[in-house]
């Protein structure tokens, strides 16, 4: 990877929608604005269907003209391919439906790439637009390539200990297939291209993280992309709580791209009329805010969606940070402001990266995967036992972690690094990944044992890979929890347990443990329900019941504020930077460029807040942004007002 993908300023834009009816002289005012309003970079749908005609041939016309306006402004364009589909198809394609599709597709690749890179304004190939399906298509070609897939499988040496189990070969394959897909695209791309940048943006995180390989696709990525449309995505989350999902999200596609640069290849732009989940406009508050806490997670820019809404079916009219008179929203006016900011302070932007927290909440896939295979039709549902149980425990220690100040890392399992030998001053939180498969058992031990903390929650490896239970007095983790469970007990969909005096609201179910090494911390009429356990030279928290997702039902995340000052205050004393106290509703990023620091904050809380940031004495903090008369007095005295964001650069 060249080093300048990493040190450039982060890029923001729009994304242009081109389509049957424009004019050249509309398409050249929407790059006009793209320019007027400080943004770089657009993103557009390169649809087969408005350049292959009936009669074989092909005209680029419509989409030059846009290229050639992206050179006259000085906009940077992502190509994404789209070919044909039917107009109904808002999304695009996201296999091949036969061997002919495939060869057509492969067709429309060698007639669009060699005609475009001749354009100085293309930035890079999108090769898919959101790709993740969430199921195994059932088309022809699909069927038999599973097929294929599972005659050439390699038996894993570990097989759950003889017993039946659970078949989970099409979600291994549809992880597979996902990559082979983008990686042919790339392949086919760089046929006419060679070394182009490949980028490509996954959509609704929360749901699909288990078709996610990014670790795989860094081979043949230039850059890691999402989107996240708080509409269509964020179904997880309440409005109020959008800023603390969209960093989670920014974390996870930060840990997924790992060395390479990321970006928001979608940031909802404009209204909803009849399409998303939950239809919403953005507010010019909530503009900032996502852009902000994009750029305090790393994020090398952002693209809206969309600059100018399409004209007509599915979406007509919505989605635009332009008005229908092609004038600037507020929405976008918001976003230029933000854009002046990073322009003013180029050069901490360029370099900047995020300040490490140490703390590292982890997902399994395979826990992704039992959740949704063990569903059971039921007149009622609760969160803890329903698709997304695994994700929300997890996002529940994620929003307890961003009340504190601090921004914990969130990453699939596959993506932590095991290999070193020192792992002091970091964490672990497993919660409620009720499967952690074989191959990361002695890695577990082995971040202990080199002096990490791991805190264990809920039915934390309940199951293997496989969905084979590892209760039982062949435990695994026995020595690394110091115990075994006796047995899970279904209680009550929320009901108290306490550890060390402190009370947890917890769901569902408790765990009764048969202690071994462990120090019991939790005891309630002579059963030990929680375990803290020294191994090698770092330590286990064992807590056995959903606390997690029991604070989130509750929307009250005190007492695990409270346990994680105690139990990982070494680690917390070593932030550069955090609330003095806990901010429900508020969050802190923190980017650091060498010595040089700075911190995004943002209030959800819907009141005018008066905060402290603990911070080192020698540094003085200035502010650099506030788009609500916020004030920074001092550390200890930072105003900050209702869906207020804030940029404080330390000194």
């Amino acid at each position: 990877m060249d080093k300048t993908e990493n040190s450039h300023i982060p890029m923001i834009g729009a994304e242009v929608f081109i389509e049957p009816g424009q004019s050249p002289e509309e398409i050249d005012v929407w790059f006009q604005q793209l320019q007027k309003n400080g943004m770089k970079i657009t993103r557009i749908r390169m649809f087969e269907s408005y350049m292959h005609q009936a009669d074989g041939s092909w005209d680029f016309s419509l989409f030059d003209t846009a290229f050639r306006a992206g050179e006259k402004y000085g906009i940077k364009i992502y190509a994404n391919l789209f070919p044909a589909t039917d107009f109904t198809d808002v999304g695009g394609f996201k296999f091949p439906k036969s061997k002919a599709n495939l060869d057509q597709i492969s067709n429309y690749i060698q007639h669009l790439v060699p005609h475009f890179k001749q354009f100085t304004s293309l930035h890079g190939w999108v090769p898919i637009n959101e790709p993740g399906s969430g199921v195994l298509p059932q088309d022809e070609y699909s069927l038999k390539s599973f097929e294929d897939w599972k005659a050439r499988e390699v038996k894993e040496l570990y097989n759950s200990q003889g017993f039946t189990t659970l078949d989970f070969r099409k979600e291994k394959f549809l992880l597979y297939y996902n990559t082979w897909f983008l990686s042919w695209l790339t392949q086919e791309i760089h046929l006419y291209d060679p070394g182009a940048r490949i980028h490509v943006n996954n959509h609704a995180i929360f749901q699909h993280a288990a078709e996610y390989d990014f670790p795989q696709w860094r081979s043949f990525l230039s850059s890691l992309g999402g989107s996240a449309h708080a509409s269509w995505h964020f179904g997880y989350f309440s409005r109020h709580k959008y800023a603390v999902a969209m960093s989670a999200n920014s974390e996870m596609l930060r840990s997924g791209a790992g060395p390479l640069p990321w970006l928001m290849t979608e940031l909802q732009g404009g209204n909803n009329i009849y399409s998303a989940f939950n239809p919403l406009c953005p507010t010019p508050e909530e503009i900032a805010q996502w852009l902000w806490i994009t750029i305090g997670s790393g994020s090398k820019g952002s693209i809206f969606w969309c600059l100018n809404p399409r004209r007509s079916g599915f979406e007509a009219g919505e989605w635009g940070m332009l008005n229908y008179l092609n004038e600037p929203s507020s929405r976008m006016r918001s976003a230029s402001e933000v854009i002046k900011v990073i322009n003013e302070h180029a050069d901490f932007f360029s370099e900047a990266k995020v300040a490490e927290s140490g703390i590292h909440i982890l997902y399994t896939r395979e826990s992704l995967w039992i959740e949704r295979a063990l569903q059971m039709k039921s007149d009622t549902t609760e969160p803890g036992r329903d698709i997304g149980g695994v994700m929300k425990s997890a996002l529940a220690w994620f929003e307890t972690i961003t009340e504190m100040g601090v921004s914990p890392g969130f990453k699939e399992i596959g993506e932590f690094d095991f290999t070193r030998e020192d792992y002091t001053g970091e964490a672990i939180i497993l919660a409620q990944q009720i499967s952690i498969p074989s191959r990361y058992w002695t890695a577990l031990e082995h971040f202990v044992d080199k002096g990490g903390y791991l805190i264990a929650e809920g039915l934390t490896a309940y199951y293997d890979e496989n969905a084979f239970t590892l209760m039982g007095k062949d435990f695994p983790f026995q020595k690394l929890f110091g115990g075994l469970i006796k047995e899970f007990i279904l209680k009550d969909r929320l009901f108290e347990i306490e550890v060390e005096g402190h009370a947890h609201m917890a769901h569902l179910w408790y765990g009764i443990i048969h202690p071994l090494t462990g120090q019991a911390i939790a005891v309630n009429e002579e059963e030990v329900l929680a375990l803290r356990t020294t191994f090698g030279q770092g330590k286990v928290l064992w807590i056995p019941s959903l606390i997690g997702l029991g604070s989130r039902i509750t929307d009250n995340y005190n007492s695990l504020v409270s346990l994680l000052n105690r139990e990982l205050g070494h680690i917390l004393d070593q932030q550069v930077f955090c609330f003095s106290k806990q901010e429900p509703g508020l969050l802190m990023k923190t980017l650091q460029n060498g010595k040089d620091y700075l911190s995004i904050l943002v209030n959800k809380s819907q009141e005018n807040q008066d905060i402290s940031i603990q911070a080192p004495k020698n540094l003085k903090p200035i502010l650099w942004y506030a788009n609500k008369k916020g004030t920074v007095v001092s550390a200890d005295q930072i105003q900050i007002n209702q869906e207020e964001t804030l940029l404080i650069r330390w000194v």
